[in-house]
């Protein structure tokens, strides 16, 4: 009797579940876009304020450390025979891309998030075939969740997912654009981003688009002057 109850009971959730989809009409759509980042390679200089407070924490802690022996801290005197001395050189921080402002390469503003940008005619880019800057991004159609549908989005440029990272499957923000005055063909949708990250890679062979650019927080921002407020909360640098 408790089983059949609990079958009863189950079925009109199973029932909900498939019938449960995106509420949109027939002139609303829902489009997912990728938020495509490479995290910092290197560990930004503090600031001046952290680093005076570093530097006399230093030098408070040595007047009260642990003194040992010279010969204890003579590594050159005790190092053993046959073992060399290897010279640490750190990498540069300014690097060649840096230099020519190449914002095609990865391997620049190394202390500094670079989101991925790409040229082309993106969703409701109102009525003319004129190419503006966008992330990647696709319509949702019939794709079993709304992560799927950006993972295709970003494998339509990046051509596979080998070395991505998606971050969670729920989108970290939305945004719902509305036709204005001044364009009153732009459609009605719904915009979600999702988060991703690079995984263990230098250069992406990017196509299916005109140009792209790796760009920063503060970069990105003078491409979307008129989102630049939602999109400064939402990319956290």
């Amino acid at each position: 009797m408790q089983r059949l109850r609990s079958q009863l009971l189950s079925r009109p959730l199973l029932e909900s579940r498939r019938l449960r989809g995106y509420c949109t009409s027939s002139s609303e759509k829902i489009v997912a876009s990728v938020l495509f980042e490479r995290l910092r390679v290197v560990i930004p200089k503090p600031d001046p304020s952290v680093y005076a407070f570093q530097e006399f924490k230093f030098n408070w802690q040595q007047q009260f450390r642990r003194r040992y022996p010279d010969e204890f801290l003579d590594i050159a005197k005790n190092r053993a025979k046959g073992e060399y001395q290897m010279d640490y050189v750190p990498a540069p921080r300014i690097t060649e891309a840096d230099k020519n402002n190449d914002r095609k390469s990865l391997y620049r503003a190394l202390d500094k998030k670079l989101y991925l940008l790409i040229f082309g005619k993106p969703f409701g880019a109102a009525t003319s075939d004129k190419p503006v800057w966008h992330f990647p991004e696709k319509v949702y159609d019939s794709e079993p969740t709304l992560r799927k549908c950006a993972e295709s989005a970003l494998k339509s440029v990046l051509g596979d997912l080998t070395h991505t990272y998606f971050v969670g499957n729920a989108p970290m923000a939305h945004m719902a654009v509305q036709p204005t005055e001044e364009t009153p063909d732009l459609p009605y949708y719904k915009r979600f981003f999702f988060k991703c990250s690079v995984v263990a890679a230098s250069k992406y062979n990017i196509s299916n688009c005109e140009d792209f650019v790796w760009v920063t927080k503060d970069e990105l921002l003078e491409f979307f002057p008129e989102q630049a407020e939602f999109f400064n909360k939402m990319i956290i640098s």
